[in-house]
């Protein structure tokens, strides 16, 4: 099925595909781009897709609507779905939950070298081809990043976590730690374009609500649904890049093998079987790969799959109600987990940690994790962007507070490299 009025099949290019984008920017309040950035992953990642539209779509996690609809839900929706709440402060002025209907759609096609355009009001190749990108040396200018967690701060919040452990109020906690800063200049497109270059992801993202921005570079799936299949692909485990292939090897042996990894990745990959198990039929949950070792550009993850044959027809605010937030970024158990996590975290994690995604025409969809993300208040030019790691009982605080930094290192980096007077305190 597909309701759009106007349906062009084109030659490509990934020149094309940034001219779209800025074009689309230019004449759209709400653009959202998806892209696998041809990083191997279990079941694939997004499917290479922009799309822009102008009409809102308020509820729409209860609702069923013809075509597409395209849309994030922030971590704090959290407090819609249990008796729970957030008393910390809000970096950026982010809404719970924002998903819009497109009135233009282009699937570009395996290899770049074909797309599909579709659209309500029929779109000009020429139009797009006329675009003028961007070419100053710098994409921004005046960046000032700081941490909003000292070093003392974080290893005390640490230890306070471990005896909540100990005296067994969760077993695993997703405790994070954030960056804010401001800009005088911003090219959002360039910073994307920038950190997939740098750090190349499955579940690579770009999203503009108006003058809000997200630029992601993700390689976790929430959920994704294909027909009454429900799959879910929790991350557990990080190491970094060796700088040989032996190195390399070595390292992602070393993840393989490690009990405290396979652990954590166990606890989470458990609370996801009791998740599904919520809208899946009796007896269809299933581990399809556990612990499995897949290397990307700056990091190698330990990732799992978790199935189930969806019981009945259920809205996607329904498997939504029963599965979020994902159970990588609390900790178990979900709900007590949620409640220290507030209680430690010095920040409002808003649309970090929620999931960006798209529903299709069929009413299968896909969305990711946002995390290795970066929050742009275009108007107020201010940005954010948060890290964390998985605390258990045998966890090392400064292991873990290298987590941290090995996850924001891409972000950094790029910001750091895009001008000459950036900033980190």
């Amino acid at each position: 099925m597909n309701i759009f009025k106007h349906i062009n099949k084109t030659t490509w290019s990934p020149e094309l595909t940034q001219k779209a984008l800025y074009w689309a920017c230019q004449n759209f309040p709400y653009v959202a781009y998806f892209c696998p950035q041809n990083s191997g992953y279990p079941k694939d990642g997004f499917e290479h897709l922009l799309f822009a539209g102008t009409e809102s779509l308020p509820n729409a996690l209860h609702q069923v609507t013809d075509g597409y609809k395209v849309g994030i839900v922030g971590y704090d929706k959290k407090n819609d779905f249990e008796d729970l709440e957030s008393q910390n402060p809000t970096l950026l002025q982010f809404p719970k939950e924002f998903f819009f209907r497109p009135s233009l759609c282009i699937q570009i096609h395996p290899y770049g070298n074909k797309a599909t355009l579709s659209s309500d009001f029929g779109v000009s190749l020429e139009t797009i081809n006329q675009t003028v990108i961007a070419t100053a040396n710098a994409f921004a200018e005046g960046i000032r990043i700081r941490s909003m967690t000292r070093p003392d701060e974080y290893f005390s919040n640490f230890e306070k976590i471990q005896e909540h452990i100990k005296r067994g109020d969760v077993y695993e906690l997703n405790y994070c730690q954030a960056f804010e800063g401001t800009f005088t200049s911003m090219d959002s497109l360039r910073f994307y374009a920038a950190l997939s270059q740098k750090s190349p992801m499955p579940f690579s993202s770009y999203l503009k609500v108006d003058h809000l921005v997200l630029v992601s570079a993700s390689p976790e799936r929430f959920l994704n649904k294909k027909g009454n299949i429900l799959l879910s692909q929790p991350i557990k485990g990080t190491s970094p890049r060796g700088k040989t292939k032996e190195e390399d090897d070595q390292l992602a042996c070393k993840l393989s093998n490690s009990e405290k990894e396979k652990a954590e990745n166990l606890m989470i990959v458990d609370l996801m079987r009791n998740d599904l198990s919520k809208v899946g039929k009796i007896g269809s949950v299933k581990v399809e790969e556990l612990f499995g070792i897949y290397r990307f550009h700056q990091v190698i993850q330990m990732i799992s799959s978790v199935t189930c044959v969806l019981d009945k027809k259920l809205s996607l605010g329904d498997i939504f109600k029963a599965t979020f937030p994902m159970g990588s970024m609390t900790g178990a158990p979900k709900i007590k987990a949620m409640e220290l996590i507030d209680k430690y975290e010095n920040f409002s994690r808003g649309w970090f940690s929620g999931a960006l995604g798209y529903v299709t025409p069929s009413q299968d969809f896909d969305f990711n994790v946002v995390i290795r993300s970066v929050f742009l208040d275009m108007l107020k030019q201010t940005i954010y962007f948060a890290v964390g790691s998985a605390i258990t009982s045998d966890a090392l605080v400064e292991e873990e507070y290298q987590e941290c930094l090995l996850k924001a290192q891409a972000i950094r980096e790029v910001l750091y490299e895009a001008q000459s007077n950036s900033q980190f305190i």
